[in-house]
């Protein structure tokens, strides 16, 4: 947690001593009233909050905030719903390195009921990106959706997109060209990435109509969350060069 996030609404009243950052601002960062520490408004700005005092019912803070966060990297995320405990990597690590918005598809070859699984029902979802912004200082979250069909999300994400911007699928098998390889410093890109089964041939027909290009990460078969990780690795460097 290098950076402390509270919601808009959470800044006017005391932090429950109970609560996760509570416990991290005294037991971890060692904070004593009067010291500060560094904090930020969830998609808002960024500063300072300090201690003013340790209450039975929780922790008084002032908060100094007028730092504005520059925007997320233009990296827009379609993934085919895999293992809830694949999602969570992937919403924590993705945030942490930074997209721009996630979406968790419904695909030929996924199991339906992944998308019935409690981390999407009880909002928990949210919960792994505020952790990934506190892992890499931000106070911006990726915009996300979860448990519309391919065709649906790939329409949406189409549409607002700009013909020049790559629009590029992972693909094991019929990938002719890596993806450190076929980038030229984008200043976007649409990337998609199957579950752990991959993608159908009538899945793929739909990327090459939609100007998908297929690109690999190597040899190796990778789980779903090291491919995202990877992938997303490689389009910031492209992006930076």
């Amino acid at each position: 947690m290098n950076i402390v996030l509270f919601e808009p609404d959470e800044i006017d009243r005391r932090l429950p001593l109970a609560d996760e950052r509570a416990r991290h601002i005294i037991g971890v960062l060692r904070r004593s009233p009067g010291d500060t520490f560094d904090a930020g408004i969830i998609d808002g700005l960024r500063g300072k909050g300090r201690l003013i005092e340790e209450h039975a019912d929780g922790l008084e803070i002032e908060f100094d905030c007028g730092e504005e966060e520059p925007p997320l990297p233009p990296v827009d995320l379609v993934v085919g719903l895999s293992r809830p405990q694949t999602n969570r990597k992937i919403l924590q690590e993705a945030t942490a390195l930074g997209v721009r918005s996630m979406s968790f598809v419904t695909s030929e070859r996924g199991e339906p009921s992944y998308a019935e699984s409690r981390l999407w029902s009880t909002g928990e979802w949210r919960r792994h990106l505020i952790a990934g912004a506190a892992q890499a200082f931000t106070t911006r979250l990726p915009r996300v959706a979860f448990g519309i069909g391919l065709k649906e999300s790939l329409a949406e994400s189409t549409a607002g997109a700009s013909d020049e911007t790559p629009r590029i699928v992972l693909d094991n098998y019929e990938s002719p060209q890596s993806l450190a390889t076929c980038l030229n410093n984008p200043t976007e890109v649409l990337l998609a990435v199957g579950a752990e089964r991959g993608w159908t041939a009538d899945e793929r027909d739909l990327f090459r109509e939609l100007g998908f290009g297929f690109a690999h990460l190597g040899t190796r078969p990778l789980r779903t969350e090291t491919a995202v990780i990877a992938a997303i690795a490689i389009l910031h460097a492209s992006m930076e060069a």
